[in-house]
């Protein structure tokens, strides 16, 4: 299996292209600084992750900037701290502020001429708009939860991906599914069996941060450790 095979890159924004978790641990600070005990970077990203994934499951429909706000009000909770409406809703809109990965711009711009790309995302529009501007390139197709009507890991949004790319001329055997998350996307393309790209940017850190465990590892066609990875490796195989 070459890189070249495929016609087309899906991709996760968040965690593959956005740092969301710099994003998040920047915005979490006026909850965070007020916690009576320490908390560890990898603290505040997997107390994220379970109440994230867990607001994910039952509310589906809820647009992610929603989702965020009963996220932060959850932790606050959690860590016995007083949050504010407003500062629950601040937070939800925070997603505007997470910026891109250093590599992200560039790396798309080149795949670009390459390959169509898509985006699958938990994600609401609005967010992914401010997103979208960091990354500097227009997709050629954009699906989010809030378009879907639920959240990765449920395999639906990937029906839903696949059967409006098919309308676009683009099968399944065309695609290269390419994200960081074990937990929302590897577990799914091994069960589907799409062609999968892990761009593993927690490669020094240790867990899986602001997302769940997956249990058994997936199975990943291909693994780069950025984007820059990625599309130099496109560009030896091309020039042979």
């Amino acid at each position: 299996m070459k890189l070249t095979d495929f016609k087309a890159l899906t991709f996760d924004c968040y965690g593959t292209l956005i740092d969301w978790e710099t994003g998040m641990i920047e915005a979490l600070k006026p909850l965070t600084t007020r916690v009576g005990r320490p908390l560890s970077r990898d603290d505040i990203l997997q107390a994220h992750a379970r109440h994230e994934s867990s607001q994910q499951t039952w509310t589906p429909q809820k647009r992610y900037s929603d989702l965020l706000a009963v996220v932060y009000k959850r932790l606050a909770e959690e860590w016995g701290v007083v949050a504010t409406p407003q500062e629950c809703i601040a937070y939800g809109q925070s997603v505007k502020d997470w910026p891109a990965f250093a590599d992200s711009a560039a790396a798309l711009h080149y795949l670009k001429q390459h390959y169509r790309l898509a985006i699958l995302s938990n994600i609401d529009n609005a967010s992914f708009a401010f997103s979208n501007r960091k990354l500097g390139v227009d997709f050629d197709a954009i699906y989010t939860a809030e378009d879907i009507g639920s959240y990765k890991p449920s395999p639906r949004n990937f029906d839903y991906m696949l059967e409006k790319l098919a309308t676009l001329g683009i099968g399944d055997k065309d695609i290269l599914h390419t994200a960081e998350s074990m937990f929302h996307d590897h577990a799914v393309t091994t069960r589907i069996g799409l062609a999968s790209c892990w761009i593993h940017r927690r490669h020094a850190d240790q867990g899986f941060g602001a997302t769940m465990h997956p249990g058994d590892m997936p199975k990943v066609d291909f693994r780069f450790e950025s984007m820059a990875a990625l599309a130099e490796a496109h560009r030896k195989e091309i020039r042979g």
